[in-house]
């Protein structure tokens, strides 16, 4: 006779099913739900012109009119020179070789007077350079 005792296997629990059913749920809720916003508040933020207060040392903004004037940080510049721009770019920037230069020109200035603002600012140093635009959305405003 052999009385030794049998070993009996461990239950396991098998988690696949319930996680795939799980998904299955989960996915059913997502598909079934309706993201509606809730409008029992009506809100009217306070406005504030931000861009005014804050100081932007890297940022130097050169505006190019239509007839090829030139103005730096909204300061009008006495001078239509290649000499004059880039001296008035090398003492405006305060953050040195760091400083972003934003080209903000006219729709209709001459392609000179641009391309004028970018040998300045490579005279004084200054090689990062933008182009400033509006969307063409606001352009009739």
């Amino acid at each position: 006779m052999n009385f030794r005792r049998r070993h009996q296997d461990e239950p396991e629990i098998n988690l696949i099913p319930f996680i795939d059913v799980l998904l299955v749920v989960l996915i059913f809720l997502m598909l079934s739900t309706t993201y509606s916003k809730f409008t029992e508040l009506q809100l009217k933020l306070p406005v504030a012109d931000a861009d005014a207060q804050r100081d932007y040392p890297k940022e130097l903004i050169v505006a190019v009119s239509a007839d090829g004037a030139y103005s730096i940080n909204r300061q009008l510049l006495a001078g239509r020179s290649l000499d004059s721009l880039s001296a008035a770019l090398t003492e405006n920037a305060k953050a040195g070789k760091d400083t972003v230069i934003i080209i903000s020109a006219d729709a209709s200035a001459r392609h000179q007077a641009v391309v004028t603002v970018m040998e300045a600012a490579r005279r004084a140093g200054l090689n990062q350079i933008t182009f400033a635009t509006q969307s063409s959305g606001n352009a009739g405003k």
